[in-house]
């Protein structure tokens, strides 16, 4: 496994690698910021995007029943654009309790979004990114993205078909994750709240869009599959490929987040399904979770100045940048193990 060192000079320890930044003096800044803003700022804007989501059902509901394909086709399209939002930005959001002060209706949303509409486990959600990828990011055997690897996959396959097939297994995997991790009780609230979500799925395609069993539940994996090509690019993308760290050789949080945390361009379908947090605004987003996707764009500039003021790392590619890198270099990325940074500088 290849090393490599950030900062030495002939061996000795070089010390400011910070350069004088420091997270307390960014975080005061940012709440600041986050001190003026109003309700309608912290919230209000994400809760209308996501209303603009659930708009997009009555009338894909309808669609999808019409007995010609150009319309079924639109109909699989906006209720894959409803997905793809409640998928990311909505559960996003609500597992980082970014949608409203109230601890009870945060944990309300979670259940909600995450397991009743989306079929997966706000349990193991919760495990694996709010308490092992962004205290760990980047660190090899944490929060190192290893999950998203299957190197047993070539690359077409891993990055525009087998993505495709996921909603197939969502539901399994959400309830498997917890029994192999023991969490019986929890596998069991989880299997429960999953079946009831997908028996209301499959009965609004049936009673509303007037499809038989069989064809509601193919249009259903179907329309789940619509965004599923971005979801695990993006994943991917905005930490693959940038600085690891070993656990003993940690750097700074500040540090750690700029260097190993990636934004990508701003896009107006992208940053709309999914959410600012996800795409344009993933350093701050690392660096402050519990905000909402408004607010990290609101503080972007803020963060982006005080990082390249400081001389720290700050990533920003565009999609197809990425797109393009990751298949050249699929081998390297995705297949073999990615080489350390050893951080050398803070003492």
């Amino acid at each position: 496994m290849e090393r490599k060192s950030m900062k030495e000079t002939n061996g000795n320890i070089v010390c400011d690698a910070l350069n004088g930044a420091s997270m307390s003096e960014l975080s005061n800044a940012v709440q600041k910021v986050q001190s003026k803003s109003s309700w309608w700022e912290m919230y209000g804007v994400d809760w209308c995007i996501i209303a603009s989501g659930f708009a997009l059902v009555p009338p894909g509901l309808l669609l999808i029943g019409y007995p010609t394909w150009p319309a079924f086709i639109a109909g699989i399209l906006l209720l894959g654009l409803f997905y793809g939002m409640l998928k990311t930005k909505m559960s996003h959001l609500a597992v980082h309790s970014a949608l409203c002060h109230s601890k009870i209706a945060s944990r309300f949303w979670e259940v909600f979004f995450v397991e009743f509409l989306g079929s997966f486990s706000v349990e193991f959600a919760k495990t694996s990114h709010i308490k092992v990828h962004h205290p760990h990011t980047n660190i090899i055997g944490l929060g190192d993205s290893s999950t998203w690897r299957a190197p047993f996959l070539p690359c077409l396959i891993y990055m525009f078909v087998a993505p495709l097939l996921l909603p197939a297994f969502i539901p399994f995997l959400a309830v498997g994750f917890l029994v192999r991790d023991n969490k019986l009780n929890r596998a069991l609230q989880c299997a429960v709240v999953v079946t009831l979500g997908l028996i209301a799925n499959i009965s609004l395609l049936v009673y509303v869009s007037g499809l038989s069993l069989k064809s509601a539940v193919l249009s259903l994996l179907s329309y789940r599959a619509v965004m599923e090509l971005p979801y695990i690019h993006i994943n991917i993308f905005q930490h693959i490929g940038l600085p690891m760290y070993l656990p003993e050789n940690r750097p700074p949080r500040l540090y750690m987040m700029s260097s190993g945390v990636l934004n990508l361009s701003h896009n107006p379908l992208l940053s709309w399904n999914f959410g600012h947090s996800l795409i344009g605004c993933h350093v701050e987003h690392h660096l402050f979770p519990k905000l909402s996707d408004n607010m990290c764009l609101k503080i972007q500039p803020i963060v982006k100045k005080y990082l390249q003021d400081h001389k720290l790392p700050y990533h920003e590619r565009g999609y197809f940048n990425r797109l393009q890198h990751f298949v050249k270099e699929y081998q390297a990325l995705m297949v073999n193990l990615p080489p350390i940074t050893e951080f050398i500088g803070i003492q």
